[in-house]
């Protein structure tokens, strides 16, 4: 069964039963319905009936009838698609005149023309009324905080200030208390010298008995004991010089022995009696072991004056006595001055030295009255190192 041609309704296509425009006439604008969605999976076919499609009557101007479109079949064609391209019409069966040949007609849906957009301005460069008084308004606090700021460094500097002229009078101060504080500590310092050496100068009996009993010994001569002690620098033979009296060697001496025992510490040791003098009662022995000798008084003795007497009396060795120097007596028990002290002394005190606070030798025991106390004699020792050169 043949079939006519189915409508185009295909884009740009005339619709049926409209007349075609004039060569030349404007083609009003249309709207074109929206074109329902294409399923996914197309519909099948379906049969088109076949009819044959009248006569259409032309554009104003043009006579007509058309000629009618020739008889199908058609291809069947799917729901929602359209078929193409159409085979050309067949021409007239009798010349139309005047003919005029269809023209074919853009079906574009034209667009209404856009003004060009405006190109957009940054708010930087097109300030508002609302941007300047954001800006006047930043100004301003940038202003205040900038006088603030400044206001504060300046009173920070007027304080600096007066902290620095306070800290240079401080200093000044401080120059001055340190200046007085020193001549306070040198004043100090002067009575502390003058009280270290009265103190180093008071009597101790102690620590003179320490210094000078190494230099002490107890003599044996025969039946009688005394005492001797080491006097001067090193003899020449590097032995050592001792004084005694004269009385106390004096009977080895008188049977002609010239040697005697000395002991020390449990030791004893040999002594020779080197020379002697009867008048002064003054006797000089030496040995070859090595002690260390007392220093010699340079100024001599005064009444008044602390001392200790140290000797063995009755053979006990390391005695020390202490008193004071009672008197310079011109004469007494032997020819020349003695010098009387106080302190105790008993037989075997004789020979040994008499000590001043300044650990020097200011006499050598000679003598005690029996009968008395407090009342001994010593021979000054300037006259014993005036007889014998070994002080």
């Amino acid at each position: 069964m043949s079939t006519g041609p189915q409508p185009d309704t295909s884009p740009g296509a005339v619709p049926q039963g409209v007349p075609a425009p004039h060569a030349g006439a404007p083609i009003p604008a249309q709207h074109m319905p929206p074109q329902p969605a294409v399923p996914q999976h197309p519909a099948p076919p379906q049969p088109v009936p076949a009819h044959l499609i009248p006569a259409q009557p032309g554009p104003a101007g043009v006579p007509g009838p058309y000629p009618p479109v020739p008889a199908g079949p058609y291809p069947p064609v799917p729901a929602g698609h359209l078929p193409g391209p159409f085979p050309p019409a067949a021409p007239p069966q009798q010349p139309w005149p005047p003919q005029v040949p269809p023209q074919p007609v853009p079906m574009a849906h034209p667009l209404v023309p856009h003004p060009a957009s405006a190109v957009p301005v940054p708010p930087a460069a097109r300030p508002s009324g609302g941007g300047w008084r954001r800006v006047l308004r930043f100004n301003t606090v940038l202003a205040v905080l900038l006088a603030v700021l400044i206001g504060m460094v300046a009173w920070q500097n007027v304080r600096i200030g007066e902290l620095s002229t306070a800290l240079d009078s401080a200093d000044r101060r401080l120059t001055e208390l340190q200046q007085k504080d020193g001549g306070r500590l040198t004043d100090a310092e002067s009575r502390l010298g003058a009280l270290e050496k009265e103190v180093g100068g008071a009597f101790n009996v102690e620590k003179l008995a320490a210094a000078v009993l190494p230099s002490v010994f107890r003599v044996e001569a025969g039946p009688f004991t005394g005492t001797a002690f080491a006097v001067g620098p090193k003899a020449s033979d590097g032995g050592t010089n001792l004084f005694t009296n004269f009385h106390v060697v004096e009977s080895v001496y008188k049977d002609g022995g010239r040697t005697v025992k000395i002991t020390r510490d449990g030791q004893r040791f040999d002594a020779k009696i080197v020379r002697v003098n009867k008048l002064r009662d003054v006797a000089q022995l030496h040995t070859t072991a090595k002690f260390t000798g007392l220093t010699v008084a340079k100024t001599p003795a005064k009444p008044g004056q602390q001392i200790i007497a140290v000797g063995a009396p009755l053979g006990l060795t390391d005695t020390v006595t202490s008193g004071v120097i009672s008197a310079i007596r011109e004469s007494g028990y032997e020819e020349g001055p003695m010098v009387q002290f106080d302190a105790a002394i008993n037989p075997g005190n004789s020979g040994g030295p008499v000590i001043n606070g300044q650990q020097e030798v200011v006499g050598i025991t000679v003598a005690g009255y029996l009968n008395a106390e407090g009342l001994g004699l010593a021979i000054p020792i300037a006259d014993a190192c005036k007889l014998f050169t070994v002080c």
